[in-house]
């Protein structure tokens, strides 16, 4: 029988609802965005060191998964720390790059190859990405907002639709 499932992974526990809205506030503003950007490659080394298992970010709350793409110029690999929300067997992920105006390099790469790894619990995983549209991407973005809300301060602050994936064990 083939595990379809991802492993359960968190570092931290979920500190409720109150401070995730403060959180939220805080990553939605244009500041705590440059931040967090700031601290992405500090994450992404915990990331990598840990196996997916440990971030700085872990005390936020949010979920955490290191995606791996090959990039659509270079066919390189590369990685960057997503916060993802789970639904089944699906991982969801944003592109919603803090707001910016521009799609976060990592969408396009999984536009041009939708065949991808993720890394969590230690594990690599591969997976196939697939972009969602209409009401399942409404659906999907929603649970990110309503998870922290600094997801719906990007989708005003962003001029363009926000991409949403689901992985899927390939």
């Amino acid at each position: 029988m083939i595990d379809n499932t991802f492993p359960e992974v968190r570092w931290g526990r979920d500190p409720g609802r109150l401070a995730r809205r403060a959180i939220g506030a805080v990553a939605g503003s244009k500041p705590g965005a440059w931040l967090i950007r700031q601290c992405t490659p500090l994450d992404r080394w915990l990331l990598e060191r840990s196996g997916g298992r440990l971030t700085i970010f872990g005390p936020m709350a949010v979920p955490l998964l290191l995606l791996t793409t090959t990039g659509r110029k270079s066919g390189q690999r590369r990685q960057i720390p997503l916060a993802y929300m789970r639904e089944g067997d699906r991982l969801y992920l944003v592109g919603s790059n803090f707001g910016q105006a521009h799609h976060p390099a990592w969408v396009l790469n999984l536009i041009a190859d939708p065949n991808a790894w993720v890394t969590m619990g230690g594990k690599e995983i591969p997976v196939r990405a697939t972009e969602v549209v209409g009401e399942e991407r409404d659906r999907a973005y929603q649970k990110f907002v309503d998870y922290i809300n600094n997801y719906d301060t990007y989708r005003h602050r962003a001029a363009r639709e926000i991409k949403v994936f689901a992985l899927t064990r390939r």
